[in-house]
């Protein structure tokens, strides 16, 4: 399996490479540019001409995506809005999105895989129905529409603020009570994050679920006078969770960039409003290196999710 690893890495090098050229061509190709975002249409020609031979906008586009590689290879590289340090302001988010998407993530594996086991095991019941219309109600639902009724509902309804990462205003609070209130506004967009997931995973799990039941090991299992309860979770869950370790693998990278319309609009200071931010002021070198970011974490991703595979099926071998 190390073997396999290693070999997965190097041939996720040159993989990296395409996405990072054609992400940088693609936003190279978008109209507009850093410098009539950044400063004022008044300003003068010469300091145009100034400004963009500082952010090295006048040379080649080969030349500009080495000069961003070099710069984040050394940690030099500075943002276009404001001249810091754009791993510095990816840093001051980090943790925040990290949270929040890690949350998210707890609560729909937590919730669907439970309740994919119940919907296959009482198939066709009234409860399988009623998880049923609640999961296509959540596939069918924006993130954002739900974003802003729950706001609306809390904010309108009962005066509990949910906006950014902690109430504004409030002075000299205990520590539990600035505990509680940066948990509160952690909960919220978790949960907004959580409800779409939570209908996916359990339709994924309840079919993957009924196909591994009508198995014949499942029935020699049942033949061989195992309990009900034995059979569900130590034969059959073990082996639907399969298909559940592949969509993990893909919610890796959205730990870091998966919840940028929520953060938007809960004006939560993470990763994903960052981006958003940076893609409308144009700040390329910032907008690259979170599309970077992305790309490793997918990466990553389908190797832990093969890896996991092992791991659950001992029948799955890698030489």
């Amino acid at each position: 399996m190390t073997k396999y690893a290693i070999r997965r890495l190097i041939q996720a090098v040159p993989v990296f490479f395409g996405i990072t050229i054609i992400s940088f061509m693609m936003i190279h190709l978008a109209p507009g540019t850093p410098i009539g975002v950044t400063l004022d249409p008044k300003v003068s020609p010469a300091v145009i001409e100034q400004m963009r031979k500082n952010f090295h906008l006048d040379d080649p586009y080969y030349m500009q995506y080495w000069h961003w590689l070099k710069g984040m290879a050394t940690g030099e590289l500075k943002s276009f809005k404001d001249g810091r340090p754009v791993f510095r302001k990816i840093m001051e988010r980090l943790p925040a999105t990290i949270y929040l998407n890690l949350v998210a993530t707890i609560i729909s594996f937590s919730i669907a895989i439970p309740l994919g086991v119940y919907s296959a095991t009482h198939q066709y019941s009234r409860g399988d129905h009623a998880a049923t219309f609640l999961s296509f109600i959540g596939i069918s639902m924006p993130s954002f529409w739900l974003a802003y009724l729950l706001i609306l509902l809390l904010v309108e309804g009962f005066g509990l603020p949910v906006l950014g990462a902690r109430t504004f205003g409030l002075q000299e609070l205990s520590a539990g009570a600035t505990a509680a209130d940066r948990l509160w506004h952690l909960l919220v967009p978790s949960l907004v994050i959580a409800f779409g997931s939570v209908a996916a995973l359990s339709r994924y799990m309840r079919g993957s679920m009924l196909e591994v039941t009508r198995q014949d090991y499942i029935t020699t299992a049942r033949a061989k006078g195992l309990s009900e309860e034995d059979v569900r979770y130590r034969h059959a869950l073990r082996n639907a969770l399969m298909p559940l370790i592949t969509i993990f693998g893909f919610l890796i990278p959205d730990l870091i960039g998966g919840s940028v319309i929520i953060e938007t609009v809960f004006a939560y200071p993470g990763i994903g409003r960052l981006g958003f931010q940076s893609v409308l002021s144009r700040d390329y070198p910032t907008v690259m290196t979170l599309l970077a970011i992305a790309a490793v974490l997918t990466l990553i991703g389908n190797l832990v999710a093969d890896l996991l595979y092992a791991v659950v099926d001992p029948r799955v071998q890698y030489e």
